[in-house]
Parts: structure tokens; C-alpha cells; sequence
């Protein structure tokens, strides 16, 4: 099942506000922000080793998710909104269709050079 988590602020005076997005025990190696247009798909592709963290700036977006430990996993979609955080794990196949011009951070525990990125991941089509 996919797990959004509904990100709010966690202290707010005066000044501001506070907002923590991750406190897990993986080290982020990785932090790119993204954009995309309107019916731009993206990933449709899983990671051998990578976690990370997609954070809904601004837009919407459909997101995909299917486990490729289970043959018999169906895909789960669900659609982010901007304060919107999801993990995906290791060998969770998953896709992004956006609904409107987006922006999303996208927080991973591996290094996102190209030879290295392309070495963890496995493309696939979840989503057509």
C-alpha cells in the first residue's frame, strides 16, 4: 500500500514556520528538485538499492507504485498534492503522470550521477 504522508508544520511562531520532512534512520546522499509539464510521465523504472522520498511542492501528479518481489502485486495509485511525502523502497516499481506544471523534491539515499543512477535502476512501463 502506498503511504502519503500529510506533511505539516511541526512548530510555528512569529517568525515562521518549521517543517520536517524526514527523521529516519537512512542518510540522504541526494536532493534534486524537479519539474514537469502537464501529462509528462516520469520513472516508470525501480531501484536495486536506492529509497527515496518524493515531496509535492506545487501541481499534482498521479503516482504509481508496484512491488517486484510479489508476481502477483497490482499497481496502487494515488495523487499528490504539494505538502505530499512518499517513499519509495528498493525494487518498488513506480511511475509519476503529472496533472498540472509540478514541482517536486526528490530526497534519495543513493548518489544521482548519471553512470551511478543508471546502474541502480531498471527501466520499466508501469504506466503508459
Amino acid at each position: 500500500m502506498i503511504e502519503v504522508k500529510k506533511v505539516k508544520p511541526s512548530f510555528v511562531d512569529g517568525r515562521g514556520a518549521i517543517t520536517s520532512l524526514i527523521d529516519r534512520d537512512k542518510a540522504i546522499r541526494s536532493v534534486q528538485i524537479i519539474t514537469s509539464k502537464p501529462g509528462a510521465i516520469r520513472a516508470n523504472h525501480y531501484h536495486k538499492k536506492d529509497w527515496h522520498y518524493v515531496y509535492m511542492l506545487e501541481g499534482e501528479m498521479e503516482y504509481s507504485e508496484k512491488s517486484m518481489a510479489d508476481p502477483k502485486a497490482k499497481i496502487e495509485t494515488v495523487t499528490l498534492v504539494p505538502g505530499d511525502l512518499v517513499l519509495t523502497r528498493p525494487m518498488t516499481a513506480h511511475a509519476m503522470k503529472f496533472l498540472r506544471d509540478s514541482t517536486f523534491l526528490a530526497l534519495a539515499t543513493e548518489l544521482r550521477s548519471q553512470d551511478e543512477y543508471e546502474a541502480d535502476t531498471v527501466r520499466i512501463e508501469l504506466v503508459k
